[in-house]
């Protein structure tokens, strides 16, 4: 039996269930800025305690049921749902659907898969609900005190939500760090692609901490006041501040740097691994993401590294460092151009998505809505607004003039940085694939075209010339001769992959005669 009787019908603002901390949060943030919030969650007892430790916060309705949920909800409702990604979303999507009327609103307010949402929505608005999947970044701190919203859905959904996520988001000059981002998934694909720059941030920061530890011999402490300096020019953002103040941090327990009692192996809840898979099946090239990625992957493969630490080799030498001065330098230049490529391999993938599934998202806007309360916040994100207001349509943020004159500045910092890290040893795989990206799109031709000969020589993929329009393939196995294969495009593609698309090739049947198969999809 609740501590608490049942809230009058019609007289939130808004409602969120799930009262965990991000929830919770939320919904304190919600009532702080003078929204009436109906609170909920499945288990009375959190719904109590958030009432008891936080009821002086604003001005709560809790419920214990459902039913009484949706119904102290004002119309047309608004529920914000709180709870673990997957099946219990979906259960509690059911749930509310089941209680709600034309019109009203639910909004699932956690990290989703935006397939996921896009199923959701469809299904949703045949009952003539409307359903937003709300990207929020920022963590607990950010959930309570502003955080960068990403809301999707209809735009008449936003009319009635976006006036309370502006409020409650982080504000910069004046600027809220909210905006509708597209149609039904628009907002968790975006909120997807931040989470795997951050990751590439992330990893890319470490990199840069490792190579201090292992190449100048520097305690965690003294890489900390680095970076504490670092934070003050180009680099400013949340994520270096705060790797300054985890490096300053001394353990208790044993009095040790903090960062030399965590036992190595990054954990991953999942959207850096969206991430590349969407950016794959897009065919665009997130190499910086993807390194980052696998990076926590390696880490956490502990049989593959205990056998490799028992037996490989490194045959390096590190080099000397005759200026260690000039040596953190090219640290910091390597560092912030590998977070531009990052960005902008991660502003490619919001592009394409945009393409593809038919949103209309204004790229400059999403640079805007992430410069403050989220995790990725930085100070170049003014410029890549500024980029994309010039260059609506640009093709590549490197190729903005900004971005061209400042990545320019750091390219022999940058080759010194993984020069000297392959020399001795040292794994960087963010700092190289980046730099490796950067040459192969500014590069007039690529081996791609081996590539291709190859796979038309044991695939029939066919290829395109240079100096001809067309399609083609050689007759390997017979006279070699060159044919035109215009009518079909037999494997040249290019960018989205078609995961369904079959290719004809010849196969011999058991009495010899030829015959078309159709195989998966071409390598």
């Amino acid at each position: 039996m609740a501590s608490f009787a049942p809230s009058p019908a019609d007289v939130a603002d808004i409602g969120v269930t799930g009262m965990a901390v991000m929830g919770s949060n939320l919904a304190r943030n919600l009532a702080r800025n003078g929204f009436k919030v109906a609170v909920h969650n499945r288990s009375v007892g959190k719904t109590e305690k958030v009432i008891a430790d936080h009821g002086s916060d604003g001005e709560f309705y809790p419920s214990e049921s459902m039913a009484d949920f949706v119904a102290s909800l004002q119309k047309p409702r608004v529920a914000i749902i709180m709870v673990k990604a997957g099946k219990p979303t979906d259960a509690v999507i059911d749930e509310l659907a089941s209680l709600m009327d034309e019109g009203d609103i639910i909004v699932d307010a956690g990290n989703a898969l935006f397939t996921d949402t896009r199923r959701r929505e469809a299904a949703l608005r045949e009952k003539g609900l409307h359903f937003v999947g709300s990207g929020v970044s920022g963590g607990e701190e950010g959930a309570l005190n502003g955080p960068s919203i990403m809301p999707g859905g209809t735009k008449e959904s936003y009319d009635r939500l976006g006036p309370m996520f502006e409020k409650i988001s982080a504000h910069v000059d004046g600027e809220p760090c909210c905006t509708h981002v597209g149609a039904d998934g628009a907002g968790h694909f975006v909120k997807m692609v931040h989470n795997g720059i951050e990751y590439a941030d992330m990893q890319v920061i470490s990199e840069a901490y490792d190579m201090m530890s292992k190449a100048l011999g520097m305690s965690a402490s003294q890489i900390g006041e680095v970076f504490a300096e670092w934070n003050k020019g180009d680099l400013e953002s949340f994520l270096i501040e705060i790797t300054a103040e985890v490096l300053a941090h001394t353990d208790a327990d044993t009095g040790k740097p903090f960062v030399d009692v965590i036992l190595d192996r990054a954990a991953q809840k999942g959207t850096g691994a969206w991430t590349v898979q969407t950016a794959l099946d897009l065919g665009v090239p997130v190499t910086g993401i993807a390194e980052a990625t696998f990076a926590r992957s390696v880490s956490g493969s502990v049989p593959q590294r205990e056998a490799g630490q028992a037996v490989l080799p490194a045959q390096a030498e590190a080099p000397e460092i005759a200026d260690r001065a000039q040596f953190i330098d090219d640290l910091q230049k390597a560092l912030y151009a590998a977070k531009l490529v990052s960005y902008s391999q991660g502003f490619d993938e919001i592009a394409k998505g945009a393409e593809e599934y038919g949103w209309d998202i204004t790229l400059g806007d999403m640079a805007r809505i992430w410069r403050g309360g989220c995790i990725i916040r930085a100070r170049f994100l003014d410029r890549i607004t500024e980029a994309y207001e010039r260059t609506p349509d640009l093709a590549l943020l490197l190729a903005d003039e900004y971005f061209t004159t400042e990545i320019t500045k750091c390219i022999p910092a940058r080759r010194r940085v993984v020069a000297y890290a392959a020399t001795a040893g040292y794994p960087v795989p963010v700092f190289a694939s980046t730099l490796s990206y950067y040459d192969a799109v500014r590069a007039e031709r690529l081996p791609a075209a081996l590539v291709q000969a190859q796979r038309d020589y044991f695939g029939a993929h066919t290829y395109q010339r240079v100096d001809a329009e067309g399609t083609y393939h050689v007759e390997w196995s017979e006279d070699r001769r060159q044919t035109r294969q215009d009518s079909d495009q037999h494997g040249v593609t290019h960018g989205i992959v078609d995961r369904e698309a079959g290719e004809d090739v010849k196969a011999e049947s058991a009495d010899g005669a030829g015959q078309t198969e159709s195989q998966g999809p071409s390598r």
